[in-house]
């Protein structure tokens, strides 16, 4: 693992969590999130809620390495675990019956990742 030097000690844990995670469950998904996540703030994706919309069908995982923002209207029930999101995308989400999750609920309910779907 590459050496951090981040500021935020729930992102390095994170990262190092998700490390751990996927050498132990042989899933490379959480190495290419934690990955993502000692990336610097620019490079890490930024997902408006219409994109989920578009890109996600009914009942489906997403996983974000970065942050949902509020923009547009969510249609459909989507579970979406990402490390940061707006109060407004929190608010949409919720609103179409879905769920708002953190990355490191959904490692703990979900360590090999089926039907997850990376959003980046």
């Amino acid at each position: 693992m590459k050496q951090s030097n981040k500021s935020n000690v729930y992102l390095n844990q994170l990262a190092v969590d998700l490390y751990k995670f996927s050498s132990e469950n042989k899933v490379g998904l959480w190495r290419t999130v934690a990955e993502t996540l000692m990336k610097p703030t620019r490079a890490k994706p930024l997902v408006n809620v219409f994109e989920l919309d578009l890109h996600s069908k009914d009942g489906e995982v997403i996983l974000v390495a970065g942050k949902v923002l509020g923009t547009g209207d969510i249609n459909h029930k989507v579970t979406v675990a990402a490390f940061s999101f707006s109060k407004s995308a929190v608010e949409k989400i919720t609103k179409a019956k879905g769920n708002v999750m953190t990355i490191q609920e959904l490692v703990q309910k979900n360590p090999k990742a089926k039907d997850v779907r990376l959003f980046a």
